[in-house]
């Protein structure tokens, strides 16, 4: 008896019809550094100079902000616990929460001190209460730097006050606030990280609003930190989440707190317009099915060991090809996830190719049924389907 196999090709995603105008974007930014990545996956979305020394006045904060959580996280400190302010917290120049020398202050309202109001007193009185001085909580700032891969970065202060030896890039700030997110969701520690999309905050009957321009409006924004400096000019940390893709972007070495409000909301908005996440086939979900030859099913599903879901710009989208490719029809018996195909993802020429599994089994026909069925095969030419029971 003989059978022919043939292999099968389909293209399975049909993409953008050659008729139809494409415009894809084109990114650029006015700040002297940027680094912007998705969340989710990591993929960089726009990068400028992202591995630049820069100095990130403020918005080392955010490592200061780090630690606290940490030790909340751990239990070795509670929003309750309070802290005595000293007169060089006190003394501190720049942006305040005006904090009282000698007065005890909460974990709490440091913590809304720093994140609402950047006060750099309240800064170094949580350095303080944490590690017994700036210095040494600077090197715990640094252990954590490290740890998470921040290859140039050196804190020297709880404050993001100049020093010489003060340095970051966009990059490890991109590092930084993306652990911070991953490790304290809103989810589980509701008292921690939604500080930072509060509007305004009020101490000692002082009432300062978020420095921050994206939680005015812009759509799903929820963070960061702002950072001025002379040397470093305006520079902004911020996050974003809409319908679950979040973007965490960096800016910095902007001209004015315009510019960089105006520019942080552009660019906020477009990257969710140029980027898309796009989910092909779930866990489970039937790629294609192939015919069976034999078997008590005519046909069987193929399958991916995991989701086929992308995050694309508009152009990778206009430009990407799915095809799955096997040898039909597949001979029973079949067992659930046996290898039958594969799916080919190709972008541009850059090709990756993931494995198509059998979705169910589909037992051989009786001997009765295989030999009736490839007579009336290799005879009429009929399709080998399973015989019907009544």
């Amino acid at each position: 008896m003989i059978r022919n196999f043939l292999a099968r090709s389909f293209l399975v995603v049909s993409l953008f019809g050659a008729a139809m105008p494409v415009s894809a974007a084109e990114i650029t930014s006015p700040a002297k550094q940027a680094h912007i990545t998705d969340f989710e996956t990591g993929k960089v979305l726009f990068s400028k100079n992202a591995d630049a020394p820069m100095r990130p006045a403020s918005m080392a904060k955010i490592m200061t902000i780090f630690v606290a959580f940490q030790r909340i996280a751990d239990g070795q400190l509670s929003m309750d616990d309070k802290f005595t302010i000293s007169e060089k917290a006190w003394k501190k120049g720049g942006s305040r929460t005006f904090l009282e020398v000698g007065r005890t202050v909460s974990v709490r309202e440091l913590l809304h001190g720093i994140i609402v109001q950047s006060g750099n007193d309240a800064a170094i009185v949580l350095a303080e209460g944490i590690s017994g001085t700036e210095n040494s909580f600077a090197d715990e700032m640094n252990f954590w730097a490290k740890k998470f891969g921040m290859k140039n970065t050196n804190f020297r202060n709880s404050t993001g006050w100049p020093d010489p030896d003060l340095t970051t890039t966009a990059a490890d700030l991109n590092i930084m606030t993306t652990e911070l997110i991953r490790r304290f969701p809103a989810v589980k520690y509701p008292d921690l990280y939604p500080i930072f999309a509060k509007r305004e905050y009020t101490y000692n009957k002082i009432r300062q609003p978020n420095r921050n321009p994206l939680v005015y409006g812009t759509a799903g924004a929820d963070g960061l930190k702002t950072g001025h400096t002379e040397e470093s000019g305006y520079g902004l940390v911020g996050s974003a989440e809409r319908d679950g893709q979040r973007v965490i972007m960096v800016l910095n070495g902007m001209t004015s707190m315009k510019q960089r409000s105006a520019e942080s909301r552009r660019l906020m908005d477009l990257m969710f317009r140029e980027f898309k996440t796009y989910r092909f086939f779930d866990k489970g979900q039937p790629v294609d099915q192939a015919n069976v030859w034999l078997g008590n099913a005519a046909k069987v599903d193929l399958v991916l060991d995991a989701p086929l879901h992308f995050l694309l710009s508009y152009q990778e989208r206009r430009d990407l090809k799915l095809s799955v490719q096997w040898l039909d029809p597949v001979p029973a018996p079949i067992v659930a996830g046996d290898q039958l195909g594969t799916l080919t993802v190709d972008i541009k020429g850059d090709s990756r190719k993931l494995v198509l599994r059998a979705g169910q089994d589909v037992p051989v026909l009786g001997m009765f049924d295989r030999v009736n069925a490839a007579v009336k095969y290799l005879i009429f030419g009929a399709p080998v389907t399973p015989p019907i029971v009544k």
